[in-house]
């Protein structure tokens, strides 16, 4: 659901879970509350009653019905592992595409009736909880072994737990003496995060900060052969497992130091350099669009991290605590925008926090590194470190290339290389960049070249050519002195139906060192504008002219940063690509700049250690009877 709906509510919002967690904490401490009891289902998704579900959903989520019925409505097969197949009539398909939802909407009218009674309830998929007066509280259980059962919820009592305030520990314990229900006063688990006392909350964090701890010394140990891939699990798993219990635990930045050590002098140092300071570590904090890696300090974000999250569910968790099971539509309408509104503000006020560390971690940089960290925060010069290592793709780095590919976004020394070049010259970053020895700065102009070509063919487009002769001048003037009039003159790409159906554009590539003396002193965007400009007077009017075409110059830095003109036409080539493939113009827009962020990161790092020496003559077979060689 793209919103609120007033018939199955929120099912399906995200932060959802957040949401709950941040109104299960507010109804326990609430002064009225005696009690919250958590239930546990017996393999809820598994038992579900499949045809009364299916009936029920006709009613509660018609757009949902269809599909549903289409998937359920005769037995499943069940594939087992020693090769023999049964039939399941019951429950949602492990791994079905709408289980979830399916799952909670088919529970609404269960819902429904627990409402009666005066205890306030939570339902986020299978787990039920409900708060308030003790009594209350065993009324709605009652209600739930009831009524659960003919909807195929099955409410087992032994795994469900009631969190009682110390004061009504006696009175809970004489209420549920005829249930198996584990009856708790300092704290437990709920939807993932900690529930009850301020002491079972730290008890609780620092046992899980002890848990990463340990797994992040075991990633740390994978960093050793795989830095790229330890670095990716890092960042979209491991450090999700802290970033939720960040968002719904307060007061607990400080239970976070341990990680932070351990991050700091095992982690980083084992992935990406043990060289960086402590003006690197707060960089490396900063997400990737930012210049950083997104290996954020979890003493820093955690309290920030908690209040976004009760900002932005704020309306969510309104509509729990409401209690309302028949939300009128104006009332979902509104909570809908309203809900919307917070994310955005949220998200904007992340943002310009983001841009203040940004600022202040850049103040302590000096002259040449604060220009190359600028470069660094330029829509594509990050691409890559948010890309999967994906080797169908050819996203793969093995270890040597990940470290050189962190030294050079972030300027360390190179290890490795000879203090002298082979050109004779003493040996930097920059001299590999631009030394001519070896023939890699031309292999980073082709490989651009060759895989423009390569996208365009994908796209769609005809009549592609590499190097194309350009029309011989036979008496056309042009208004620039720097003007192309030789005849044999050769652009690096051209193809029809970029621009217009038929229409032929022409391309011109080039690759810059950013890092060059006559380049860093620019600002990037001036150096950007500066070689599209070049490549304009030198062929824009010819290409015009004398071609009828269109001519669009495609300007990178080493950093993989895109000049304007370029912006433009990588954008067309993406929503080509959208149209041919199906897919989303955002999906296809940063595929294209994935493939082109690793195709001129490899040819960046080959620069750096690639054999500059005399180069080997080949044998030459044509000039050989090969049927001498034999004895």
């Amino acid at each position: 659901s793209s919103g609120i709906n007033a018939e199955y509510g929120a099912a399906g919002q995200q932060g959802g879970i957040e949401a709950a967690v941040h109104s299960m904490n507010t109804m326990f401490h609430d002064d009225g509350t005696e009690g919250v009891l958590l239930a546990d289902a017996s393999n809820a998704f598994n038992v579900l009653n499949r045809q009364t579900a299916l009936v029920n959903l006709r009613f509660l989520c018609p757009n949902l019905s269809t599909f549903a019925t289409n998937l359920y409505r005769s037995p499943t097969n069940l594939f087992l592992s020693n090769g023999q197949i049964i039939l399941s009539s019951e429950g949602t398909t492990q791994g079905c595409n709408i289980a979830s939802p399916f799952y909670s909407i088919s529970v609404r009218p269960l819902i429904n009736s627990l409402s009666l009674s005066n205890a306030k309830t939570i339902f986020y998929a299978d787990d039920g909880a409900a708060a308030g007066k003790l009594a209350a509280v065993k009324q709605w259980w009652d209600t739930l072994c009831l009524a659960g059962p003919g909807l195929g919820y099955f409410p087992n009592a032994k795994k469900s737990i009631l969190l009682v305030k110390p004061q009504f520990l006696a009175s809970a314990k004489a209420l549920f003496s005829n249930t198996n229900i584990q009856i708790l006063t300092e704290g437990t688990r709920y939807l993932g995060a900690p529930l009850g006392s301020d002491s079972f909350r730290d008890q609780f964090v620092s046992d899980q900060v002890t848990g990463w701890c340990r797994e992040l010394e075991e990633l740390s140990i994978a960093s050793e052969t795989e830095p790229q891939a330890s670095f990716s699990a890092y960042c979209v798993g491991l450090s999700k497992k802290w970033l939720f219990l960040m968002r719904t635990t307060p007061c607990i930045s400080h239970l976070f130091h341990p990680l932070e050590h351990t991050i700091r002098t095992l982690f980083l140092p084992k992935t990406i350099t043990p060289l960086f300071s402590d003006t690197h570590r707060n960089i490396f904090s900063l997400p990737a669009r930012n210049g950083g890696i997104g290996i954020s300090d979890p003493t820093k974000i955690a309290d920030d991290e908690y209040a976004r999250s009760v900002e932005a569910t704020a309306p969510l968790s309104e509509l729990i605590n409401e209690q309302n099971t028949h939300i009128t539509s104006e009332r979902a309408d509104r909570a809908t925008v309203d809900l919307s509104v917070a994310k955005h503000k949220v998200l904007t006020a992340k943002r310009a926090k983001q841009q203040a560390e940004l600022e202040t971690a850049s103040a302590e940089l000096d002259p040449r590194q604060k220009r190359l960290h600028e470069e660094l925060c330029q829509r594509g010069a990050s691409t890559w470190v948010t890309t999967l290592p994906l080797a169908e793709h050819g996203f793969l780095l093995n270890k040597g290339e990940f470290h050189d590919a962190m030294a050079l976004r972030y300027d360390f020394p190179i290890e490795g290389i000879s203090h002298t070049c082979m050109c004779g010259k003493p040996n930097s970053m920059e001299h590999c960049l631009s030394c001519p020895l070896g023939g890699y700065v031309h292999l980073r102009h082709n490989q651009i070249r060759d895989l423009t070509a390569n996208m365009l063919s994908e796209a769609g487009c005809r009549d592609i050519t590499i190097e194309p002769h350009l029309l011989p001048i036979t008496g056309e003037k042009f208004k620039y002195k720097s003007a192309n009039t030789d005849n044999q003159a050769r652009l690096d790409v051209s193809a029809r139906d970029v621009w217009a159906d038929m229409d032929k554009t022409f391309l011109d590539i080039r690759v810059f060192n950013s890092r060059a003396d006559t380049n860093i002193k620019k600002s990037l965007k001036s150096a950007l504008a500066s070689h599209e400009n070049e490549k304009k007077r030198v062929y824009n009017e010819r290409i015009l002219e004398v071609e009828k075409a269109s001519f669009t110059p495609i300007v990178f830095s080493t950093t993989g940063t895109m000049g304007r003109e370029a912006e433009r036409f990588y954008h067309r080539l993406a929503v080509l690509l959208s149209v041919k493939t199906k897919q989303s113009i955002a999906d296809a827009t940063r595929y294209i700049r994935q493939r082109l962020s690793f195709c001129l990161l490899k040819t960046l790092i080959v620069s750096l250690r690639g054999y500059r020496g005399k180069r080997i003559t080949p044998f030459n077979a044509n000039n050989v009877d090969i049927n001498l060689l034999y004895m």
